[in-house]
């Protein structure tokens, strides 16, 4: 049982650091792109590629935006949930108690009562 449980933890552990390194791979790239639009020389460009690149920053503005609340909203939730989970964890702590002490007295009474 035990060898079952430790492959599905590392299973999870794959995929939560191939998820990682994939957003790590988006993020890099994405902001690369941006790195790259913010250092063209604006001054040697014609009017109409200047409100092209105006139109572009604001777009990227806009999403960041909107995607800066998404990740907010998502702490927020993980949070809560981190937070329920604690409470359930304090919650089940006098029936582990209860478990504990039957399994002591069940094993005391093994060990040292003889009839």
């Amino acid at each position: 049982m035990k060898q079952i449980i430790d492959q599905i933890v590392s299973l999870l552990q794959q995929g939560i650091t191939a998820i990682f390194r994939f957003v790590e791979l988006v993020w890099q790239w994405s902001f690369g792109q941006m790195l790259a639009i913010f250092q063209s020389d604006w001054q040697a460009l014609p009017v109409w590629k200047i409100a092209v690149l105006a139109l572009v920053v604001i777009a990227i503005v806009y999403v960041l935006y909107k995607g800066f609340f998404q990740l907010w909203a998502a702490a927020e939730q993980i949070f809560k949930a981190f937070v329920e989970l604690l409470m359930v964890l304090v919650s089940i702590l006098p029936y582990v108690l209860i478990a504990g002490l039957i399994a002591a007295a069940g094993s005391y009474v093994i060990q040292h009562v003889n009839i």
